[in-house]
């Protein structure tokens, strides 16, 4: 037993013909006979009976119709408070980050709602999880920042809505006073050969390691497995390693570091919102949507690499 079929009964108990209902509800007579034919079907006493060239409700049909009209009422009002929950700019928005991303965007995203009259009530958490595991989190939060490296395979497309925020580089970061900050970009061949500081397996730092061994058919000395950015620059800061961080999202922890840009393989990284399609159509939702596009967009504006230094 369908809505539509209750609707169509509901008329019918009104108009009396099905070509009146047809014309009521901007279908064809055919659609309409199609429709009480099915729903006939669910029952085993007559709902409609003929009168001369005119269709009825029997005394079974007028129950049903009753009731449905209960039901035809309870959905619109499901419907209609859906449409306000939809509408409501307010509305509290689960918002998750992966490390670097929520260091570098939520606090500016929050000053950025602050702005605005009716903001959305931000709920924030990070998630420290390897690519694969991103979209199994829209099924827990209505906006998930991930990142996936360029060249890697999209996001899948079901139950999910890809919101593309920025294509972010990843540099090579190097100790201050490292001879090789003296170059203005470096090639994998140039840093196979140092000893480094990466991510566990399955991000992105750790993928690009391999591809520069890949590259170079060098085995490449990790020395330290950090997922953290913060600790990854003290450690290179240390001058014990060298290693990947974000352009954009590495926040402060570059200020004891120099970075440069690595050639010859493909270092960046995607930084995309993953959400369930439903949540596109709230207001809140859009609205963080926004923020987060302004916020990283005068991040990547402010974010320059500082020249080398003369040889």
């Amino acid at each position: 037993m369908e809505l539509r079929q209750l609707e169509i009964l509901r008329e019918l108990g009104a108009l009396g013909s099905v070509t009146a209902v047809a014309a009521a509800l901007h279908v064809t007579p055919s659609a309409v006979s199609q429709q009480l034919s099915a729903l006939q079907r669910e029952f085993q006493a007559p709902l409609t009976q003929r009168r001369g060239r005119n269709l009825s409700l029997t005394n079974a049909g007028l129950a049903l119709s009753r009731a449905g009209v209960d039901v035809i009422d309870a959905i619109a009002a499901a419907r209609h408070a859906v449409e306000v929950f939809e509408a409501v700019p307010s509305g509290t928005v689960r918002l998750c980050g992966f490390h670097s991303a929520a260091q570098a965007l939520f606090g500016p995203v929050i000053t950025e709602l602050r702005t605005l009259e009716d903001a959305p009530k931000l709920h924030l958490a990070d998630e420290d999880v390897a690519q694969e595991g991103f979209p199994q989190l829209a099924a827990r939060y209505d906006l998930v920042l991930a990142h996936r490296l360029a060249h890697s395979a999209p996001w899948p497309s079901d139950d999910l809505q890809v919101i593309p925020l920025v294509q972010e580089p990843l540099d090579v970061a190097l100790p201050i006073g490292h001879p090789l900050a003296r170059r203005a970009e470096l090639a994998p061949a140039d840093v196979a050969g140092e000893r480094w500081v990466t991510s566990r397996e399955g991000f992105s730092p750790d993928d690009l390691v391999g591809a520069i061994a890949a590259v170079t058919d060098r085995s490449i000395e990790v020395v330290h497995r950090v997922n953290d950015y913060g600790s990854v620059a003290s450690v290179i800061a240390s001058g014990d390693a060298i290693g990947m961080v974000p352009r954009y999202t590495v926040g402060s922890a570059h200020a004891g570091l120099v970075l440069r840009p690595l050639t010859g393989i493909t270092a960046s990284r995607r930084i995309d919102l993953l959400t369930r399609p439903e949540n596109l159509h709230r207001q809140s939702v859009q609205t963080v949507i926004a923020a987060l596009r302004f916020v990283m967009a005068r991040l990547v504006e402010a974010t320059e690499l500082p020249p080398p230094r003369p040889e």
